[in-house]
């Protein structure tokens, strides 16, 4: 078990992703352009009805900056991990990785739940999850971990000379921030953390993408049962 934590989060697999000075400062400067633009989307869509349609579709116009963004940026990479001394894909890995930190997030959501504050923070989490067409929900949660992981671990983590783990998640928690929900805040810390260690290891942004969504569609599927809403 060591070794297969070593393997997805602490271990670098060998790469040559260097890029010029002048390639680098590039990307500096469109990520700075696209989160701003991602700001701005998100300020007009935390101002709009959960459910809505106009909700819907503020969500997948900032899951686009995030991903333009992302690609506009420069070249990104899949990544790839050791495993039986081969490097390969990450897709088990992360897999699992993602279905152990929604366990962690169940077995607290089932202490935070006897807690009024910190459950009506999820409960304002969970309005959307109870105002739509499930198989919408599943497409919004999806398409939004998979854009977030291309920009934060993707276009912002390359963008990053020094300790990219801590200023990308720092980044990311900021975005969340701006929801008020100290509890997405929270979540947002540890999934960052997790996500970027596995960009760290791995070179690219699979391995965040597979955590990043398994995690958020287990919660999207759990938490209304473990909160009654």
């Amino acid at each position: 078990m060591k070794q297969w934590i070593e393997r997805s989060l602490w271990d670098v697999v060998p790469r040559d992703h260097r890029q010029s000075a002048q390639e680098l400062r590039r990307r500096q400067l469109v990520t700075v352009v696209f989160v701003v633009l991602g700001a701005a989307v998100l300020g007009i869509l935390l101002r709009l009805d959960q459910g809505s349609t106009q909700f819907v579709v503020f969500s997948l116009v900032l899951a686009a900056v995030w991903t333009i963004g992302a690609f506009a940026s420069g070249p990104i990479y899949l990544g790839r991990m050791v495993r039986r001394d081969l490097h390969v894909r990450p897709i088990v890995q992360p897999f699992l990785m993602g279905a152990g930190l929604a366990l962690v997030f169940v077995v607290g959501a089932l202490v935070v739940r006897e807690i009024p504050p910190l459950a009506e923070q999820v409960r304002g989490v969970l309005g959307f999850a109870t105002e739509g067409y499930l198989p919408v929900l599943v497409l919004i949660t999806a398409v939004n971990g998979i854009a977030e992981e291309l920009f934060f671990r993707g276009a912002a983590y390359a963008a990053i000379t020094s300790r990219p783990v801590l200023w990308t998640t720092f980044a990311y928690t900021v975005a969340t921030l701006a929801t008020g929900n100290v509890m997405l805040a929270f979540a947002a810390i540890l999934l960052g953390v997790l996500v970027g260690l596995q960009r760290r290891a791995s070179g690219g942004i699979l391995a965040p993408i597979i955590t990043h969504c398994t995690w958020s569609l287990s919660m999207l599927f759990a938490l209304p049962v473990i909160f009654g809403v």
